[in-house]
């Protein structure tokens, strides 16, 4: 089955309240990233064949049956399904990672910086939503300074082969999204990030853990926080730690016999016993429920696309 116009750059937005429920919104589209109606171009045109293929709706329906039930490995175990959940999921995660993105001043920041390589690691980003949303904001920002030296470099590790997708959708953003197509690249790496040596750690400006902590805690609970203490050890002060996680219980973990809600385990992990102030890292943005609602009216695709909730929290190393 499977196999414009320039904007002026403005500051970065911030989440606003949306109500007093906590419920915080992130902008349809961010000033500081390439347009919703592009970025979705990005799918049309580089999965025309899989959104035609008659097969795509049974394969669709088998991933979201096994994710459902948490079987993270069985829902990724071939092209056919990885394929499936590019094209119906990582549009919609795309828009809202690269509004995210374009939202956070410390991201922002980092990545209009005109001169330096930057080096990203996305953890478990192999359907690459990571991967558009960083490269959005990127190619956006540079549109004003096109000559700049500075260039985007990102390592996306994941437990399954997600390198055709990874490949294909990053030629495309080199071809059409960016002026000096080699100031950005992206590594695929399949690996498992909890057993893998990788040893990049130092080196790195931003990692990402976007809808990733969860997978990583109900598979390897204990090296899931050896993972985290990891980076505890060896990330550069300054540097940034981007995690996002659907919003509610589903994002609860089990220790012993009781249900906490996955931030805080992170939180504590990261930042230390509360109130106390003595981890390693600070938090600098933070949301326990934000939304992303799809503006239907600007974009055109041949599926729905689901608004999201989900919490984030951006760390930086002290």
């Amino acid at each position: 089955m499977l196999t414009n116009k320039r904007r002026p750059k403005t500051k970065s937005q911030r989440p606003e309240a949306q109500n007093e429920g906590g419920n915080d919104s992130i902008p349809f589209a961010s000033d500081n990233s390439i347009e919703p109606s592009r970025i979705v171009d990005l799918f049309t045109q580089e999965f025309k064949h899989i959104l035609e293929s008659p097969d795509l709706p049974d394969f669709i329906q088998e991933v979201k049956g096994q994710l459902y039930n948490r079987e993270y490995i069985s829902a990724f175990n071939s092209d056919d399904k990885r394929f499936a959940y590019a094209s119906r999921w990582t549009p919609a995660r795309a828009l809202s990672y690269s509004s995210l993105f374009g939202s956070l001043s410390p991201i922002v920041e980092l990545l209009e910086e005109s001169e330096s390589e930057k080096k990203v690691l996305c953890v478990g980003g192999g359907a690459a939503s990571e991967l558009i949303g960083l490269a959005a904001v990127f190619c956006r920002l540079k549109e004003s300074c096109s000559t700049s030296e500075s260039s985007l470099s990102m390592d996306v590790v994941d437990i399954a082969d997600w390198s055709k997708i990874v490949n294909s959708l990053t030629n495309y953003m080199k071809r059409t999204w960016i002026y000096k197509p080699e100031k950005l690249s992206a590594n695929f790496i399949n690996s498992d990030i909890l057993t893998d040596d990788y040893n990049k750690y130092s080196d790195l400006d931003l990692i990402t853990l976007l809808f990733t902590t969860n997978e990583l805690f109900a598979e390897k609970k204990t090296d899931t926080i050896k993972f985290l203490q990891k980076l505890n050890h060896n990330c550069k002060s300054g540097s940034l730690l981007l995690i996002a996680e659907s919003a509610g219980s589903y994002s609860h973990i089990t220790i012993g016999t009781k249900k906490f809600p996955v931030q805080f385990m992170i939180d504590m992990i990261l930042l230390g016993k509360q109130g106390e102030d003595n981890g390693p890292w600070e938090l600098v943005e933070q949301s326990d429920s934000c939304w992303y609602r799809i503006d239907e009216k600007e974009i055109e695709y041949p599926m729905k696309l689901e608004n999201m909730r989900f919490f984030y929290r951006l760390y930086q190393k002290k």
